[in-house]
């Protein structure tokens, strides 16, 4: 005879399922809409290329594309660099844009944001040998460190507010193309840190063994979340799917995928 505790995980069990059932029945179906996506392939592990094959895999487009799978739609993939995203987005070039973008108030004025599908923090990426500062407040303290950033993006704002004297035009910030090219400079020593939330910090260690660290305490905590053209009728459907993804724990497998077992693997 079944314990009684077994039967409460049974019923437990059933009444997940149910709730599954009837949430997924309670998402729209877009009836097989494309959406065109817009990424970068430059910000491991949410975007970038597969080395073997040139494909687009990372964490967001898995999961943006369970979420268009739920909502009965289909994805076409596009790229654009950083500096143009926003605007592009907003023009309505792409009607969905991803590439760690975080949710402030100042980009809520030009674009709609989805709900957050990722909370991380700031921390400053070193070379694995650096052992002339320990954190922001020695980093600052010499003139002759260096911090690699992309213009307009939220590493390079806490560079300049939360790291150095709130200069925007301060000549120790080497301003980068691309998110990459800025990692790259630090590993060739052209620059001594980039900042990055945690789970790209943890891509990039994890993708070259020995060659970095991260050093101090964390510097700020961010969301992410996509951005939308203003007043697009996705935002509704997006945030549903997104929710009952985080609910039936398919964003945990995402994340243990994409921030663990990717990174364990290279």
């Amino acid at each position: 005879m079944p314990s009684f505790t077994k039967l409460l995980a049974a019923a437990a069990a059933t009444l997940t399922l149910g709730l599954s059932a009837a949430a997924a029945q309670d998402l729209p179906d877009l009836d097989g809409r494309e959406i065109v996506a817009v990424t970068e392939n430059a910000y491991v592990p949410l975007n970038f290329a597969d080395p073997a094959t040139g494909e687009g895999i990372g964490f967001e487009y898995d999961l943006f594309n369970e979420i268009a799978s739920r909502l009965n739609a289909k994805v076409t993939w596009e790229l654009a660099s950083w500096d143009v995203m926003i605007q592009a987005v907003r023009d309505g070039q792409f009607e969905v844009g991803m590439d760690g973008i975080t949710i402030n108030d100042e980009r809520k004025e030009q674009i709609d944001f989805s709900d957050s599908y990722l909370t991380s923090q700031q921390l400053m990426l070193v070379r694995a040998d650096e052992t002339r500062f320990e954190g922001a407040e020695s980093f600052a303290a010499n003139a002759d460190f260096l911090v690699g950033a992309q213009a307009g993006t939220t590493n390079f704002y806490v560079a300049v507010y939360n790291v150095l004297d709130g200069d925007e035009a301060n000549p120790r910030i080497k301003l980068f193309e691309t998110f990459g090219a800025s990692v790259q400079a630090l590993q060739a020593g052209d620059v001594d840190t980039v900042l990055m939330d945690q789970t790209s910090a943890n891509g990039y260690i994890g993708a070259n063994p020995g060659a970095f660290k991260v050093v101090g305490t964390p510097l700020g905590t961010e969301d992410f979340g996509f951005i939308l053209t203003p007043g697009s009728d996705l935002v509704e459907p997006i945030n549903a799917a997104l929710a009952q993804i985080k609910a039936d724990g398919t964003i945990d497998a995402l994340k243990q995928k994409w921030f663990f077992e990717y990174n364990s693997a290279q």
